[in-house]
């Protein structure tokens, strides 16, 4: 099979990236809540083939960070990337299918979404090699289960295919079918990552309205109605609650 991705970006423009995904994921926001309360889903589909996840073990990546600033303090990148072609390929569908391009901006792959993805899973901080071997183990999980349902690595698979599977693994409530509680909490978690890249770029910035750090006089009037719609309906396709919910916290 042909070569499905290609890095939009180079290595220092992804370590800035990371740096800025950082603060987006961390801190959390309506924009990449993927993984909060989300509706019962259904029974998953049974498949033979449940319960085996990889348990793939990978060594600590060691070696010096990019200090305080990655664009001034890191003119050679400090550690080497960890995702084969194979597994970029399949970062880069998953994430288009977790993020398309729509009437509002490009897709995931078209600002370089796996190119972050792989240098927040290669960046040697206690956090990304937690999700290191989650996403290792995730991305080997949905290959085996694609050969052991459909006879095809998961790139290889049809749109329907693909649902099929990521359907029994795309809500919270499946945390407590044991077969699928870690495929599960790797999705979540991938699907956090994949939103957290896409809004540190300038599409995805440019996508919720930010406008940097302009001053406001008087009071703060918050949000353009228009901008909240935006916000509502992001929420809505994303099975999340009302955005209501979120807003009271605050």
């Amino acid at each position: 099979m042909s070569k499905i991705y290609r890095a939009k970006m180079s290595r220092r423009e992804s370590i800035r990236r990371l740096s800025a995904m950082t603060a987006v994921v961390m801190v959390g926001g309506v924009p990449v809540s993927c993984d909060t309360v989300e509706p019962e889903a259904p029974q998953a589909k049974g498949s033979p083939s449940a319960g085996h996840w990889p348990g793939i073990e990978l060594e600590p990546i060691t070696g010096p960070g990019y200090g305080t600033d990655p664009i001034v303090s890191a003119p050679t990148v400090p550690w080497s990337l960890t995702l084969n072609e194979t597994q970029r390929d399949q970062v880069a569908v998953l994430s288009d299918l977790i993020c398309p391009a729509d009437e509002r901006g490009p897709s995931a792959t078209a600002v370089g979404v796996p190119d972050v993805i792989d240098e927040w899973v290669s960046a040697p901080y206690a956090g990304q090699q937690r999700d290191r071997v989650q996403i290792i183990n995730g991305l080997q999980w949905l290959n085996d289960e694609a050969q052991l349902r459909f006879g095809s690595d998961f790139v290889g698979l049809t749109e329907e295919q693909r649902s099929a599977i990521l359907d029994d693994i795309a809500y919270r409530s499946q945390y407590g079918i044991a077969e699928l509680e870690q495929p599960a909490r790797f999705f979540s978690r991938f699907r956090r990552l994949v939103f957290g890249a896409y809004f540190s770029s300038p599409e995805g910035i440019q996508d919720i309205g930010y406008v940097g750090n302009v001053p406001i006089a008087g009071d703060y009037p918050g949000p353009t109605d228009e901008a909240m719609e935006h916000i509502r309906q992001v929420a809505s396709d994303l099975g999340l609650p009302p955005i209501t919910e979120y807003v009271n916290q605050y």
